[in-house]
């Protein structure tokens, strides 16, 4: 069995988990808990969304966190969440800011893409090629297929739409994709089989798991795609998240949780756990109630 030397763990609750919470965090706080993360070792954030306002209200102040953020440290990653070519504007107004990557999502579900971005799938492959044109020279730019492993609206999701996405992804010139879970509908054979056949079909892309942990099997399928080959997991701080377009989806897998185990398999992170845990404290504190996160 082949582990990993070291994982790249992406934070991704201040987007994807706040985007679900009725309580709109103070662009202060958000800033400050970007500073802190980074100051646990986090070296890769996704901070925040550039998506209508009226459709994200928690995620309104994106230019704002941006930057307010101040120089993150070095080998630190800021990325932030495009939703099509308006968005990608407004990124570009941001280079100023510590940003320096984008993720583009589209789903493998032509049902959810089109709750999600009122489009379908080949118009939101058609739109990322534009993005990637304007992105070009300036901001790196990330992919990630939504519902990869399952579609509440469709039901279970064949190779050949994750592929369709995939492909489409590649010809615009991206080299990192995510595998998303979105509704935790995945299991660990389906992960593991899925992350290694990309892995060898696209030899040149690194691939990223996003994982919510809506049926308890967040961190077993995380384990799945590490030994898959995966070697990106992105998580939230406490287990924060969902996604407002699926019925029922819980949390990210816990940053906690998942550098807890990774650790104890002799896995490196970079990340010093206590400072993780500290910073998960923090977010409670600011949300005024505990999150799922196991690990304490």
């Amino acid at each position: 069995m082949h582990w990993p030397g070291k994982v790249l763990v992406r934070e991704v609750g201040l987007r994807d988990g706040l985007q679900n919470e009725k309580t709109v965090l103070p662009t202060e706080k958000k800033i400050a808990l970007i500073r802190e993360l980074t100051g646990a070792g986090i070296s890769a954030i996704e901070a925040t969304s550039f998506v209508h306002p009226r459709a994200v209200p928690q995620l309104a102040d994106a230019e704002a966190v941006l930057a307010g953020i101040g120089a993150p440290g070095p080998g630190v990653t800021i990325s932030a969440l495009v939703g099509n070519v308006k968005g990608m504007q407004r990124a570009l107004e941001m280079l100023h800011t510590p940003l320096r990557e984008i993720v583009v999502v589209v789903s493998a579900s032509e049902a959810h893409n089109r709750a999600n971005l009122n489009r379908s799938v080949a118009e939101s492959l058609a739109e990322l090629v534009e993005i990637c044109r304007l992105a070009e020279g300036r901001l790196r730019v990330r992919g990630a297929v939504a519902t990869a492993f399952g579609c509440p609206y469709q039901g279970a999701i064949g190779i050949y739409a994750v592929a369709r996405v995939i492909e489409g992804m590649v010809a615009a010139g991206i080299r990192e994709i995510t595998l998303a879970d979105t509704a935790g509908m995945g299991n660990p054979r389906q992960v593991y089989d899925l992350a290694g056949e990309v892995g060898e079909r696209y030899s040149g892309v690194d691939w990223a798991l996003h994982l919510h942990d809506t049926r308890g099997l967040g961190l077993a399928n995380a384990l799945a795609g590490v030994l898959a080959g995966v070697t990106i997991l992105e998580c939230s701080l406490g287990g924060l998240g969902g996604c407002p377009f699926i019925p029922g989806a819980t949390g990210n897998v816990a940053t906690g949780d998942l550098v807890h185990m990774l650790h104890k398999m002799g896995v490196e992170t970079g990340m010093d756990l206590r400072r993780v845990l500290q910073c998960t404290a923090s977010l409670e504190r600011l949300l005024g109630r505990n999150l799922p996160a196991r690990i304490r």
